[in-house]
């Protein structure tokens, strides 16, 4: 299917654009002052797959542009640039961390935890549901930590969803834990797992 070039966009969702460039028909690059990514020709966006698709045609710099590189993977490897291939390969790189699920689906291959962090953090929080883990922690020069100690305040969690995000019970606990322990533990930390000491 060939696409037709687009006009440059006029304007983006992450403020004036002050660059762009059109790497293939229909598929801006573009900068602005705070941050960036791809915008798409309504060409372009409906010929995404869907599972790659995004609700708008802006595919912001930091993730979600490798989506546009495995859409149109074929075609951008003909693009006479310099480390194209390199790029496309960052982009796999990319979807596999941050989006292993849709990286999964669209090209058929299992991710491995140790690819993505995402997935790891999902597996850590679903062996922690039902325990108390750590939210947030705080050093000796918190009054109410002794040195040698790290205060730590834990909240019980509930599950956890696909982009490894862990919805926890409103209710906090607070607690002392060694500090070299502390400075081990792991992506979820369990007040178990660190021999926590409550404090009322």
């Amino acid at each position: 299917m060939g696409f037709l070039l687009s006009p440059q966009p006029t304007t983006s969702i992450w403020g004036a654009i002050t660059s762009a460039d059109q790497i293939l028909a229909g598929i801006w690059h573009v900068t602005t002052a705070s941050h960036g990514g791809i915008i798409l020709s309504p060409e372009r966006q409906a010929a995404m797959p869907p599972v790659l698709r995004r609700d708008e045609p802006c595919y912001e710099e930091d993730v979600d542009w490798a989506l546009v590189y495995l859409a149109f993977e074929a075609e951008l490897r003909r693009v006479d640039r310099p480390a194209m291939g390199a790029v496309i390969l960052l982009a796999h790189d990319t979807a596999r961390a941050y989006h292993p699920q849709i990286y999964s689906l669209f090209t058929g291959t299992e991710v491995p935890p140790r690819e993505s962090h995402i997935l790891r953090s999902i597996a850590a929080y679903q062996a922690a549901i039902g325990e108390i883990v750590v939210v947030a922690a705080y050093g000796s020069h918190a009054d109410w930590v002794p040195e040698g100690k790290t205060g730590v305040l834990g909240r019980r969690v509930l599950s956890v969803d696909h982009l490894g995000f862990a919805t926890f019970e409103n209710v906090d606990h607070r607690a002392l834990v060694d500090a070299g322990r502390y400075d081990d533990r792991g992506i979820v930390s369990s007040f178990v797992s660190l021999g926590a000491e409550p404090l009322p």
